[in-house]
């Protein structure tokens, strides 16, 4: 940050070089054999982008429809070299009978992310959106370092006024204190909120991928704590990746709004990652047809946005499942929007107060169903740990409750719970864990509702009058006092290797 400011005095091609480089150390850090991957992906894009420009503005339809379709095949085909070939390979071989084996590929970091940036750009420029693109600023923008492994994804058009500007590149002490303040709260999201949980969700997966059955709570406890881990991991990535950008004096868009607060599933789809949602309406559901073919071609483009979505998670039908059970849940749940709309008794029973809470308890229950195909290896194992959230696998408390729990232990045993061998220290800590995280994600302010006043994101559409409610973030003492301590937190958490749940993506 020190080289960029210092290197913002010889103007602006100085500075953006000095995030190209910094980007592309931080990319070679990992394997610095995939940095020609990444020059090679920008500068191909970026060459593909300027001959559809030109045949966008010569007005040539058929050679800037070539252009794209060669564009984003070129984009698809390194995709699916790298994620998809052995996914691929595997299937065949299962159907076919075959054995092909393809030599292991290692997945680049990013490479979804910095895949579907680029598809978007050229997209947008076959839409008639021309970008005055020069190299430097195209480069900076795909590889820029905060967000390169994990998003949010941008679109171009986004960035380019903020790379471009000759003016307002000296150091902000606001763009600073607002930057950090972001970056440290994402850290103790992920190092100390997502890492501390994490020891509590491998024992249930790992037992289903065992093929042992699973119990009734160690499935709800696992499971919930997947859901609290991978929340706060992903929402944390995000957090940091915008406090760096801002301390840059660049702004990004919001990529996460309290999603679990959601009282439906395309509610959670407006919060939820929320540059990828962008991407999938504006790149495929639009495409495919949106809404403006009836309700039964909706819903069609509804499940072949969401299945698509899935896999772009991962090579695994598990996630294709993943994503078709939230393509299920969008179609019911714009089904039922259609119907309750005509009856004015369903519309009363919408508006109460007893319809909204049990509106949120329902869409966070198939969230939590959902994710356990996100999680489990195979349809096995994740068949195991529903059966055992189901009670299918029996309910066994630890002996260590037992003497807490008599007067309960009429009723328990009616219900078929039973006491057992289990560890109780194991349980208490990761209903502990599971229920303060919860707590946090349903009842504490955003990242972005704290600092609404200072505009810590690119316009999102979202309304922001909640952040009244909450004591608000502000250049003060106080607050300042406040970063300290998470800065403290956040550094004393990281204790070993943090588990990385986004590299796949």
């Amino acid at each position: 940050m020190l080289v960029y400011f210092l290197a913002a005095r010889s103007g602006r091609r100085a500075r953006l070089g000095v995030l190209l480089f910094a980007s592309f150390i931080f990319y070679g850090w990992w394997d610095v054999r995939f940095v020609p991957l990444l020059m090679l992906s920008i500068l191909g894009n970026y060459t593909v982008g300027q001959m559809l420009s030109a045949a966008v503005t010569k007005k040539l339809p058929r050679r800037a429809h070539v252009l794209l379709t060669l564009g984003v095949a070129l984009n698809l085909l390194v995709l699916a070299a790298f994620k998809y070939a052995n996914f691929f390979v595997e299937n065949l071989n299962g159907v076919a009978g075959t054995d092909y084996v393809l030599a292991h590929i290692i997945l680049p970091l990013g490479i979804s992310f910095f895949t579907f940036e680029q598809v978007g750009y050229l997209v947008d420029i076959k839409r008639g959106h021309i970008y005055n693109a020069e190299f430097l600023s195209y480069a900076v923008f795909v590889s820029f370092f905060p967000r390169l492994v994990a998003g949010p994804i941008l679109r171009y058009s986004e960035l380019e006024p903020q790379l471009t500007k000759e003016s307002g590149t000296k150091p902000s002490a606001q763009n600073l204190a607002i930057g950090l303040s972001i970056f440290l709260i994402g850290l103790c999201k992920k190092a100390f909120l997502a890492d501390g949980i994490a020891s509590h969700v491998a024992p249930t997966f790992a037992a289903a991928s065992a093929g042992y059955p699973i119990d009734f709570f160690l499935a709800w406890g696992g499971v919930l704590a997947y859901t609290c881990q991978l929340y706060f991991d992903f929402s944390g990535y995000s957090d940091m990746a915008i406090g760096a950008a801002r301390c840059f004096g660049i702004t990004f868009p919001l990529n996460f709004a309290s999603p679990y607060k959601a009282g439906n599933i395309t509610e959670f789809w407006r919060r939820w990652h929320m540059t990828l949602s962008r991407f999938l309406r504006d790149y495929l559901y639009i495409p495919l047809g949106g809404n403006r073919h009836g309700p039964a071609r909706r819903y069609a483009n509804l499940l072949i946005t969401m299945l698509l979505g899935g896999l772009w998670h991962g090579a695994n039908w598990t996630f294709a499942c993943w994503g078709g059970l939230h393509g299920a849940y969008l179609v019911i749940n714009h089904g039922w929007h259609a119907v309750s709309t005509r009856s004015d008794a369903l519309a009363r029973l919408r508006g109460s107060f007893g319809w909204r809470v049990s509106a949120h308890v329902l869409t966070f229950l198939a969230i939590v169903v959902a994710w356990v195909f996100f999680r489990s290896p195979d349809f096995s194992s994740a068949a195991r740990v529903l059966a055992g959230m189901a009670g299918a696998g029996g309910a066994t408390l630890p002996n260590a409750l037992a003497g807490v729990l008599t007067p309960a232990q009429g009723v328990l045993a009616h219900l078929g719970v039973s006491f057992g061998m289990a560890s109780g220290a194991d349980f208490v800590a990761t209903y502990s864990w599971t229920a303060a995280l919860l707590l946090i994600a349903f009842t504490m302010p955003n990242t972005w509702e704290l600092l609404a006043r200072f505009h810590p994101n690119l316009p999102s559409g979202l309304d922001g009058s909640r952040s009244a409610l909450y004591g608000r973030w502000s250049l003060t003492p106080r607050w300042a006092v406040l970063a300290g301590a998470l800065a403290f937190i956040g550094v004393i958490a990281i204790t070993h290797q943090s588990e990385f749940l986004y590299w796949q993506f």
